[in-house]
């Protein structure tokens, strides 16, 4: 319905980020489970900086290579931000313990709760969004 305009892709952005932080959390979670597991190496999950290039590709404004052949690759390519999901990473640089592990339960717990206000950040956002639709059609 509101996908056409600024409104509903803002809204859009923020369903899909806070799908990616309900990820995370399941993903921190884990590693906060597994944090006494030998040889268990801690996941991460990234989503915002493939977010932000994918939104940095559709303002770009260059001037366009001429394709000759079917196989050239073009210089840029702009990527829908719908196409952009939450993925995994395994640390495998690192190891905090002797046993191989390298889940540090402080750091995973500043995560979680950096994690958390963000969601609840936009949670808040998006409340305020319906909060002024709802003030218009009054």
């Amino acid at each position: 319905m509101f996908l056409g305009n600024s409104f509903g892709k803002t809204l859009d952005i923020m369903h899909r980020s806070m799908d990616a932080t309900m990820f995370r959390r399941a993903v921190i979670a884990n590693n906060l489970a597994n944090s006494d597991t030998p040889n268990f190496k801690r996941s991460t999950v990234t989503f915002e900086a493939e977010l932000k290039r994918a939104l940095e590709s559709e303002k770009r404004t260059s001037i366009p290579a001429a394709l000759t052949h079917r196989a050239h690759i073009p210089f840029e390519r702009t990527v829908d931000y719908r196409d952009v999901r939450p993925k995994t990473q395994l640390d495998y640089l690192t190891t905090a313990k002797n046993n191989g592990n390298n889940v540090d339960v402080e750091e995973e717990m500043m995560t979680a709760l950096q994690n958390q206000m963000s969601y609840d950040l936009m949670t808040s956002y998006v409340a305020n969004q319906f909060t002024q639709v709802s003030m218009v059609l009054r």
